[in-house]
This record gives C-alpha cells, structure tokens and sequence, in this order.
C-alpha cells in the first residue's frame, strides 16, 4: 500500500486531538470531512493526493456556504451557526484563497498564453487556469472572471 498523504495523517491526528479535547464541532468537521475522502477514495478506488483531498474538502467547504444560507433563509439561525463553525475548521486544511484581482491577474496572462480572443476560446483557457488555482479559488468565481474577461 502506498504511503499515506500528510493532509490525511494530518486530519487523523486532529481528530484524535479533538476527541481528547472534547471538542465537538471540530471532531464532526474532520469526520464529515474524511468520511467523504473515504468516498471518494472508493469511487476512484485508490488513495487521494493531498491534491485530490484539497479539492474534496473545498467541495465540503462550498457544500458548508450552501447550507448556510438554506438556514438563513429558512429562519434558522441556531444551525447556521454550527455550519460556520465546521466551516472555519475545514477551511483552515485549505491554502490561502486567492482575491478576485489576484485571480483576473492570473487569467489575463493565461488569456495571453494560449491566445484567447473572445468567449469562444473560454474552453482554451479554462483547464489551464483551473488547475493553476486548483484548491486557491472557487471555480465559479473563475468562471465568471474568464467570462468578463474574454466577453
């Protein structure tokens, strides 16, 4: 078997720590969390990079933001909260997220390099930049700076 990934050892070690320390909502982030590494890990059928687990815990990270605000909306302010607190756990596994000029900056020089022109060349651009910025920024922001910037 292959050597387990740091970001993975990590998780299981602050759960371990959580758990001693009796702190609820982090031990439930980081279980939800490796719960749908585990998943992922069997529909792939293999082990995750630390790569692959940044993408799935950002994918919970975002699934943490919709639910936010179905509770908003919904008058229910009391699970709101609990999702924000598993929110900030699990964002603090992420890398830095880029700002929206940060990720302009980056398309307009990936727009240079593959010679972009209008919005039909969005399909140039966008794997490039996706996999540029892979855990550092949401991919629908991306989107909607590439679109901007080739419409």
């Amino acid at each position: 078997m292959a050597k387990e990934s740091a970001l993975k050892q990590k998780l299981a070690d602050d759960l371990k720590q959580a758990m001693k320390d009796g702190d609820k909502v982090k031990r439930s982030a980081i279980r939800l969390a490796m719960a749908a590494i585990k998943n992922a890990e069997i529909a792939r059928q293999a082990a995750l990079e630390d790569s692959d687990i940044l993408g799935v815990i950002t994918k919970e990270v975002r699934q943490r933001k919709e639910s936010i605000e179905a509770f908003k909306q919904g008058s229910r302010p009391e699970l709101a909260a609990i999702e924000e607190a598993e929110m900030a756990v699990l964002e603090q596994y992420l890398p830095r997220q880029m700002t929206r000029d940060e990720i302009v900056a980056e398309a307009r020089r990936i727009i240079e390099e593959v010679g972009a022109e209008g919005i039909r060349d969005k399909g140039k651009v966008m794997p490039q930049l996706i996999a540029k910025l892979k855990g550092r920024a949401d991919g629908r922001e991306i989107n909607e700076v590439v679109t901007e910037l080739l419409g």
